[in-house]
């Protein structure tokens, strides 16, 4: 936490580096004391604290300066930091202009010079200043700000990546916050910057693309190695788990995230039946104790990041990632998991990230406090999404395609959902429309049995309407079946044939795909039994059978 400021000003450099002298020998340890020698130069060194969001507890200042005068400083720098106390040094000759300054800027002493003895003259002032600050004084928040409009898509794209990657960061909207725009005057940038990103080191993004955010933060993009035992594609349950077990058993591990840790499963507000944890967790808690432990044993992990494509050379597997460079391995995983299903819902384009959101952050709770929910869906994801956001909104309704959730949803959530008042559940409902200027206000919903159509108030459309693999970039290198999902083991085989293309003399293992050496885990996998759960299974089992592979090789 950063020391607070107390601020010194005067134009005259003997006063100047006594003062300063001074305050740093009574106060030094607890407060970092900055000194400038003209109100404008200590005006714009105000400005870069501000961004970097170091708190200041005192401004003193002389009041006969130059160019600025004390008082026209003050009435500057309180914009910045109203909370900030405020004494000037003045000589004798200005003591009415500072009486007058109690007045026009709120000044809450004023320090005859010249003030020595200081313990006598000064430091027993500035401890009552200072005391009376640290009494409302709440420690800033440090680390990275982001500033936008709560209806912006890429704002909330923008705090979703920073969330999902375990990125300490605060929401500020400018439509509502009126620090938010101090600050953001602060920059002096125009309204075609929003959102704006501002980092602990009061530098600043205007509109930044996610890439360039992931770069400024010092996320590792680039493989450190050009070579690795293991090489695991996708870092959801299956994917962690299997680095954390390859790392754990010796494999030098590399770990390639297209987004952030955790997959879809890292936005699960509640998982409720993963062994060892009784009272559930979230997904972004299971992602982020991964995460660790597989920091812990080794794993390189690149993120964002994506794999282009994968080609076989002799012994080597090697992939091409999105910046252009290349990667090799003796064995990899894929484990990349499913992709949400888009609908095709005219309006609903247009309001993605807007009140519309496919699985959405558990931050988007706080925008829709007391708000008219709707949720499309009815398997477990939609449930605990139901779950959460109940308890935050007036209503939320489920609109479920089916005439049960049995059939789609584990029994303890359908349980929980029908003891919830605030929930209500739909069947044979679909979304046909989403209304609003520039956020969703309206859906229309239609009953599949009976035809009829029905417009709605909304404040938020949440979709968990399914899933799709996203394996076009493994086309014409591995078997999928007509979905796209990767197939593996005993179902490669034809009439007792191997696969096209097999290179060893061996069946190809439980998990192996049609490539000897690429190994598939979790919910990409064809026939897998889709979950957190069985994806975790899965990936500590590909280890062994990795193991195996390279044992022969």
């Amino acid at each position: 936490m950063p020391k607070p400021v107390i601020w010194t000003v005067d134009d005259d450099p003997d006063v100047l580096r006594a003062v300063e002298r001074d305050l740093r020998r009574q106060y030094g340890d607890r407060y970092k004391v900055i000194s400038a020698d003209s109100g404008g130069s200590a005006l714009e060194a105000v400005q870069q604290l501000k961004l970097r969001n170091e708190p200041v507890a005192l401004f003193l200042v002389d009041q006969r300066m130059p160019h600025m005068s004390g008082v026209e400083f003050l009435e500057k720098a309180i914009v910045l930091y109203p909370e900030a106390k405020r004494a000037l040094l003045t000589a004798y000759a200005d003591t009415d202009a500072a009486i007058r300054a109690i007045n026009s800027v709120q000044i809450d002493h004023y320090l005859m010079k010249p003030w020595d003895p200081p313990e006598e003259r000064l430091y027993g002032v500035v401890d009552d200043l200072l005391d009376d600050w640290q009494a409302s004084y709440h420690p800033v928040f440090e680390g990275v700000r982001v500033i936008g409009h709560r209806w912006s898509p890429h704002s909330n794209e923008i705090r979703d990546f920073l969330g999902r990657n375990f990125v300490p960061h605060q929401w500020l909207n400018l439509e509502t916050d009126e620090a938010a725009k101090q600050l953001f005057g602060t920059t002096g940038a125009g309204i075609s910057s929003l959102p704006m990103v501002i980092f602990a080191d009061g530098s600043f993004l205007g509109n930044p693309p996610i890439a360039e955010i992931a770069r400024k933060l010092g996320l590792r993009t680039k493989a450190e190695f050009p070579f690795y035992d293991l090489v695991v594609v996708g870092a959801g349950p299956a994917g962690l788990a299997a680095a954390v077990y390859g790392a754990a058993d010796g494999l030098h591990t590399l770990l390639v995230e297209r987004e952030a840790p955790g997959g879809q499963a890292g936005r699960s507000s509640r998982i409720e039946n993963y062994l060892g944890f009784p009272v559930g967790l979230s997904g972004s808690d299971l992602a982020r104790r991964a995460v660790a432990q597989a920091r812990r044993f080794g794993v390189e992990i690149l993120a964002p990041q994506e794999v282009n494509g994968v080609r076989v050379e002799g012994p080597a597997r090697v992939l091409t990632l999105e910046d252009g460079t290349e990667v090799g391995c003796r064995a990899l995983l894929i484990a990349t998991g499913i992709a949400f299903r888009k609908l095709e819902v005219p309006g609903l384009e247009k309001l993605s990230g807007a009140g519309v959101h496919y699985y959405a952050p558990m931050s988007e709770a706080f925008s829709h406090r007391d708000g008219n929910i709707y949720i499309v869906g009815g398997a477990n994801s939609a449930g605990q999404a139901a779950m959460y956001f109940s308890k935050f909104a007036r209503q939320v309704t489920m609109l479920v395609r089916g005439n049960c959730l049995s059939a789609t949803m584990s029994q303890y959530l359908e349980n929980q959902i029908a003891a919830t008042k605030n929930i209500a559940v739909r069947f044979n409902s679909n979304v046909v429309a989403v209304g609003g200027a520039d956020r969703c206000e309206t859906i229309t919903i239609i009953d599949s049995k009976t035809c009829l159509q029905e417009i709605v108030p909304a404040s938020a459309l949440l979709i968990y309407a399914g899933a799709i693999p996203r394996t076009d970039w493994l086309a014409g290198v591995l078997e999928r079946d007509a979905q796209g999902y990767l197939i593996s083991g005993q179902h490669l085989m034809r009439e007792g044939r191997r696969p096209a293309g097999w290179t060893v003399d061996r069946d190809p293992f439980y998990l192996e795909t049609s490539v000897p050496g690429i190994f598939v885990a979790g919910d990409v996998r064809h026939r897998s039994a889709k979950g957190v759960t069985s994806g975790v299974g899965e990936g500590a089992m590909a280890v062994k059978l990795v193991h195996e592979y390279l044992d022969l090789l």
